[in-house]
């Protein structure tokens, strides 16, 4: 396995004239191993697609370089990059079969007829197609036709497969089984892949490592466990999942801890990045995942609070319970199984040590 197959090295990208240029893409710098899945993730005009779009040649970066498997691609055509997209209309012809559309860009690249044939069928295999190569995309359902425009890509064998919110037009519970879908045809396969979505779910249940993008700059790159755990900044604890941020004051700091003061009692709390300088008497943030929020009868609590809203949902019950002025958001798995309280119940609440995680106050 190749440890920097893909590239991306200080990418800019511009848009508009010169004096009310926009930029889209700002100093991007992303390295994807041979046989990954890297997802690109953040909110709408953090340059996400942007980015994709210049690796497939779409778009040219105004500075920076792209390399695949150690090869420069800036200049390349797009129609002679080692890349395949799969849109996020599926971009099908509707006056062909689903044989006709994987196998059109075999046949418009002079591939021989034999190989067309066993790479078609081969692939036809694999996607999970069988039966259907003599129907129109007019006779398929939305999850079919992804999976002929997933199809259509991976038989021109590409080094890299880039995807551009494949899964956007479909509802919700076929998105769900198609990126389990789609994320066991990539293992299965083995190829490089780029991902661009804003789903914070899909993007965790997707990728080997996630990219957060947000104003044109990476924000942080890891795989979902750490992101989710230990985000770096306040922006990527509150894009990915739900969070408490509640403020606190740092009273001392130990080799690879500190002590931090919050609602009047003690924190003993890993310090996230070794990197990272704390001192004493700093304001920090502390942040709390709300099914890391335990809501227990009062004098059982580390902290005492009084229930402000309940709200149900199942398998799951949302307790917003107020600490001395702050609302602290707290989620109960299985609550048939715990106590139950209601608005105005005066209550315990405890964080669980192992979910507690701490950021600088940003300007």
């Amino acid at each position: 396995m190749k440890e920097d197959y893909l590239v991306l090295n200080s990418i800019v990208k511009r848009f508009g004239k010169s004096g009310k240029q926009v930029t889209a893409v700002n100093d991007v710098s992303i390295s994807v191993k041979e046989g990954e899945l890297v997802t690109l993730l953040g909110p709408s005009g953090c340059g996400k697609t942007t980015t994709l779009r210049m690796i497939a040649g779409f778009e040219d970066p105004d500075k920076g370089d792209i390399l695949i498997d150690g090869v420069k691609i800036n200049n390349i055509p797009p129609n002679q990059r080692p890349t395949s997209l799969v849109f996020q209309n599926y971009a099908l012809f509707p006056h062909m079969t689903v044989w006709e559309n994987i196998s059109y860009g075999l046949k418009i690249n002079h591939v021989a007829g034999r190989e067309v044939k066993e790479r078609t069928e081969s692939i036809i295999q694999m996607i999970g197609l069988n039966g259907m190569e003599d129907r129109s995309p007019a006779q398929l359902s939305g999850g079919q036709q992804q999976r002929v425009s997933l199809a259509r890509s991976l038989v021109m064998e590409p080094k890299v497969l880039l995807m551009d919110e494949p899964l956007s037009n479909l509802d919700a519970k076929l998105r769900v089984s198609m990126r389990l879908e789609i994320r066991k045809i990539q293992q299965r396969v083995g190829i490089t892949s780029v991902y661009v979505t804003h789903d914070q779910e899909e993007a965790m249940t997707l990728s080997d490592r996630v990219v957060i993008m947000n104003q044109g700059k990476v924000q942080q790159v890891g795989i979902p466990e750490d992101i989710y755990a230990h985000p770096i900044n306040l922006f990527v604890a509150d894009f990915i999942g739900k969070a408490n941020f509640l403020r606190g004051k740092i009273v001392k700091v130990y080799s690879s801890k500190v002590d931090v003061e919050l609602f009047g009692k003690i924190l003993n709390i890993p310090i996230p990045f070794k990197h990272w300088e704390f001192h004493t008497g700093a304001p920090v943030i502390v942040v709390i995942r709300p099914e890391g929020t335990d809501v227990v009868q009062a004098e059982r609590g580390d902290f005492n609070g009084t229930v402000r809203e309940t709200v149900y949902l199942g398998s799951k019950i949302i307790y917003y319970v107020e600490i001395k002025g702050e609302l602290v958001t707290a989620e109960i798995s299985n609550p048939e199984e715990s106590l139950r309280f209601k608005a105005g119940d005066m209550v315990g609440v405890n964080f669980k040590k192992q979910s507690l995680h701490i950021l600088p106050v940003e300007d």
